[in-house]
């Protein structure tokens, strides 16, 4: 299955309630006037993209509907497909891992699908012929390093773990010495699931960050958080919260195959300007995708 079949697929639930929704304000549609516009509205609006972001889209939308004199609404459709993609490119989406070795700080929540996350990344990397280094520094949950591990063997990537109780910190300063030792091209770094209220796994994020930062200068680096597309607006006031302790350089959005709130994508790019870089779209290894906003918009319109 390629990558659109399997948004397609992954993005169901969200695809049959949006378009169940346009379809309704489609099927009384006579022309595009005023109330068409605002009816459309409401529809994002309730597709979880946002109070903000919707009137954004819908205020360009009407622009482009005087200018371009569009009155099908098939035309309508497509500048509404326009006006999202257009959101979702508002920042490079590519990976920047050109240096030997780089470095993928993951961080999120506890439950938002993390350590799965990071298994599946290992695994898109390795079929792209990197070698790849996980390092288990989530060491306040012994749950989390045995499934971190079991993810990293069927990624066939190595990993470095400690008992549970030790400095983080230390944990990644040995993993950073074996990707080194083994000239492998990228190193993974799980993290506590941290709450933005919880000041010491904050101060601990930071005292990873600097081990990187003293021991991996010139390395590329992406600090990306992982974020439950189930939750809907409150993923986007979790980014906000993340955006204060760490320079986030993009998004992973998991479950998408299992909510109706994937238009929550929209919202969390506009109102934070981090581009989503991986998208979970099921349960197997192969199920993490690099980002595609034409695909994205085109499998939930």
């Amino acid at each position: 299955m390629g990558f659109f079949d399997k948004l397609k697929n992954g993005l169901n639930k969200t695809k049959t309630s949006f378009d169940e929704k346009i379809n309704n304000v489609f099927s009384n549609f006579r022309k595009v006037d005023e109330d068409f516009l605002d009816e459309l509205e409401e529809v994002l609006i309730m597709s979880d993209i946002g109070m903000d972001t919707s009137i954004k889209i819908i205020s360009n939308l009407r622009e482009r509907i005087k200018k371009e004199k569009i009155q099908d609404e098939e035309q309508v459709k497509q500048a509404l497909r326009e006006e999202m993609k257009k959101i979702l490119d508002i920042t490079d989406i590519s990976l920047k891992l050109d240096t030997k070795p780089s470095v993928i700080l993951v961080v999120g929540v506890n439950g938002v699908g993390k350590t799965t996350s990071i298994g599946k990344m290992a695994n898109r990397l390795a079929q792209d012929g990197k070698k790849v280094v996980v390092a288990a520094a989530d060491t306040f949950r012994a749950a989390a390093v045995e499934q971190l591990e079991i993810w990293a063997k069927r990624a066939g990537a190595d990993i470095v773990k400690r008992e549970e109780g030790v400095d983080p910190a230390s944990v990644v300063y040995d993993a950073i010495k074996k990707t080194k030792e083994t000239q492998a091209d990228i190193l993974i770094v799980d993290t506590a699931g941290r709450l933005h209220n919880k000041k010491y796994l904050m101060d601990e994020l930071n005292k990873i960050q600097k081990v990187i930062n003293k021991e991996m200068p010139e390395a590329d680096k992406e600090v990306l958080l992982v974020i439950d597309g189930t939750t809907g607006q409150n993923a986007i006031s979790q980014v906000k919260a993340f955006k204060q302790e760490a320079d986030i350089t993009g998004i992973v959005l998991t479950k998408l195959d299992g909510t109706a709130k994937g238009g929550v994508v929209i919202g969390i790019v506009e109102e934070n300007k981090i581009p989503v870089k991986f998208i979970g779209v099921g349960e197997q290894i192969d199920d993490m995708e690099i980002f595609n906003s034409e695909d994205f918009v085109k499998a939930i319109i």
